[in-house]
């Protein structure tokens, strides 16, 4: 019965996510905001709303590290899993901007994200709030930047939005909010009974099943995409996924309720597995073909996370 709540519970983070970014952006376009910035915030926001609930419903049934888990097994999910398929499909282009402004902004954030956790084993309040101004001044420095550029987002934002009735809006919002809810309810106890049931800890559970879960909606896009030969999901995007994981998922969450380190081989194991993941893709980068990463190092990556979950299975004691 838990891989059950686990499934409904995916499900209902899917559709309640659609419906949400759906009604974010048709709101934005009421109040007149520019598609640049609704690209940038309004919708990276809402496609984040699935993993926060997930988290804030998890900090507050007492599951730390479901909370914990789910977000940085998400953002080793983003590299080893999304990337690496995709990258074994149809090679992925690195822009410049990369290394000089996202993947900066994501491994700063995930040390930051260790040494907070390292130096009292809580993410509380204060530390949620830097993690999440530092995700402001990040989203302004990159609106500013895209404006310089004249750069819009097109293919994120949908014009035929922009005639969405108000009725059709608040029946959105109404659906993506119980859907959300629910499915953030549905999927934590499942994954906790699940957890019980196996005989292994929450953390595995989390960083596991729930992140390869909340990333398959991101997964499925990209195989999608690189099969018709269309340009895949970028880099930038799956970069941009990671940073908003620590510092709007977690930043928020630490402020409405701190965040405690229960198992210790979160500090020790999984988060240096984050950073390795993110680390890695520098020298990856760097290498023949230089700003590309093809299928060679697609199948390198996806071993390498493979071996991530194996491993977190078998050392789970």
């Amino acid at each position: 019965m838990s891989l059950v709540w686990v499934v409904l519970g995916l499900i209902l983070l899917v559709v309640g996510g659609e419906f949400l970014v759906r009604a974010s952006v048709a709101l934005s376009f009421k109040f007149n905001i520019s598609k640049l910035v609704i690209g940038m915030t309004v919708v990276s926001f809402a496609t984040s709303a699935p993993e926060l609930l997930v988290s804030l419903q998890a900090a507050l049934d007492g599951s730390p590290d479901i909370a914990l888990g789910n977000v940085i097994g998400s953002n080793i999910a983003n590299i080893g899993l999304v990337l690496g398929i995709t990258a074994i499909i149809s090679p992925l282009t690195i822009s410049h901007d990369f290394y000089k402004l996202n993947w900066p902004m994501m491994m700063l954030l995930s040390i930051v994200l260790y040494f907070f956790l390292k130096s009292g084993n809580v993410l509380d309040f204060n530390e949620g709030l830097i993690l999440f101004l530092s995700l402001i001044v990040f989203l302004y420095i990159l609106i500013k930047k895209s404006k310089n550029n004249n750069l819009e987002p097109v293919e994120e934002v949908n014009d035929a939005l922009k005639k969405t009735s108000n009725i059709k809006l608040i029946i959105w919002l109404l659906i993506g909010g119980f859907a959300l809810y629910f499915g953030s309810e549905w999927l934590v106890q499942g994954a906790k009974e699940m957890a019980f049931n196996f005989g292994v800890s929450e953390r595995v559970i989390s960083v596991t099943m729930v992140a390869i879960g909340t990333s398959v909606p991101e997964l499925a896009a990209s195989v999608i995409a690189a099969l018709k030969q269309e340009k895949a999901i970028s880099l930038g995007n799956l970069i941009g996924s990671n940073i908003f994981n620590i510092a709007s998922v977690l930043g928020i969450t630490a402020m409405i309720s701190p965040i405690g380190l229960d198992n210790p081989k979160i500090l020790t194991n999984d988060i240096f597995w984050m950073l390795g993941f993110a680390f890695i893709l520098i020298p990856f980068m760097l290498l023949p073909k230089k700003f590309e990463i093809g299928r060679l190092k697609g199948f390198v990556i996806l071993t390498a996370y493979s071996m991530f979950i194996i491993l977190a299975f078998l050392n789970d004691k």
